[in-house]
């Protein structure tokens, strides 16, 4: 079997990209892959560092500021499907998938003009622009929120709730021992990260939290990113309940042993909560497109599994008050859990592997 996957720009859509490769690999003996991405995002490096073949095209996202760079970028994306055509041609897969970016526009074009089967992978509750352009040339959507499926009006092919593979990754994991980062085995954590490179407008807002939750009987693990970490922790000392990293790089591990997480709603953090039925609050980043980050948080609010405060609303005591109120209320961790697990689908890859076969039969 042939396939040529495509997904760019963020980890959000390159690591379920990943997750679904690595089932194809786990079934298909004779599997050859190639990959195609942009030339100068994350996968152009994180892709040929793994061993698999790649292919780069030279395509950037509208920016609705720079009208010169986005007349470019339409010859850009013309001069990238044609190029597709040509990749295409010569390696002539059975299956194209697009998981995610505006680099499998193109992708997903080319393989429809040669009326190969193509599938596209929603990871955000509200679809991105580039997947709804897509919607009519994809022969199979997934979707990792039931409620997605609705919002593609137009699609040519079915739309299917698949979940998201990313959070399948975390349930494989060992559990951390917490101790060795210098917290206490038995009591309450509470995790904070606002996503991997951290964020200056939260950092300056934790700090009076993190000096007021110095009184409270859980322990606080604040994650500030690395850019932003020897500033933070220079002018700031915080009581022995608080403890502050740039970064962990094994982080789904320690969330398997924390009691509640307040983060960003990126997807994959979305999938990580989810398959690990952990409680979450999430202070959505309001500088994503589409606003999806808040829509996402927004669906796991309304079936009673997350909490939500929008970053305009984040103060020391909104965020005090909630942690106290979710962690306060066992009740409440409870329903959440349940109402999380009811949410989770974590055998996504195999699902989308499987759909993917009998299309191709």
């Amino acid at each position: 079997m042939r396939i040529i996957i495509s997904a760019g720009g963020t980890g959000g859509h390159i690591y379920p990209a990943l997750a679904i490769l690595k089932k194809f690999e786990e079934n298909e003996k004779d599997l050859e892959v190639l990959y195609i991405g942009t030339h100068n995002r994350m996968e152009k490096d994180l892709i040929p560092a793994r061993g698999i073949p790649y292919e780069e095209l030279e395509i950037y996202g509208f920016s609705k500021k720079d009208i010169l760079l986005d007349i470019k970028n339409i010859f850009l994306i013309n001069k990238a499907e044609k190029k597709c055509l040509k990749i295409m041609k010569k390696f002539k897969p059975d299956l194209v998938l697009g998981i995610g970016g505006y680099v499998t526009y193109p992708v997903i074009k080319a393989a429809a003009r040669l009326k190969i089967k193509t599938f596209i992978h929603e990871q955000n509750s509200h679809p991105g622009k580039t997947n709804i352009a897509l919607q009519k040339d994809a022969d199979l959507i997934g979707v990792s929120f039931k409620e997605s499926a609705s919002l593609f009006k137009k699609a040519k092919g079915e739309v299917f709730y698949s979940g998201n593979p990313c959070g399948e990754n975390a349930l494989s994991l060992e559990p951390m021992d917490k101790t060795k980062l210098g917290l206490h085995k038995n009591k309450k954590l509470v995790v904070i990260v606002a996503g991997s490179l951290g964020s200056a407008t939260v950092n300056a807002k934790m700090v009076e939290f993190l000096h007021n939750a110095e009184k409270e009987d859980y322990e606080v693990l604040y994650i500030t990113g690395k850019a932003l970490y020897d500033d933070f922790v220079k002018e700031n000392k915080f009581g022995d309940n608080i403890k502050v990293l740039p970064y962990l790089d094994n982080l789904a591990a320690l969330l398997k042993v924390a009691d509640l997480i307040v983060t960003r709603a990126g997807a994959s953090t979305m999938s990580e909560i989810l398959s690990l039925n952990l409680p979450a609050i999430f202070i959505p980043s309001p500088f994503v497109a589409n606003n999806h980050q808040y829509y996402n948080a927004l669906e796991l609010k309304n079936a009673g599994a997350g909490e939500l405060i929008e970053e305009k609303d984040l103060t020391s005591e909104t965020l005090t008050n909630k942690i106290n109120e979710v962690l306060g209320d066992q009740h409440k961790i409870d329903a959440m859990k349940e109402n999380l697990k009811k949410l989770s689908m974590n055998n996504s890859s195999d699902l989308i592997y499987k759909r993917l076969k009998e299309m191709i039969k």
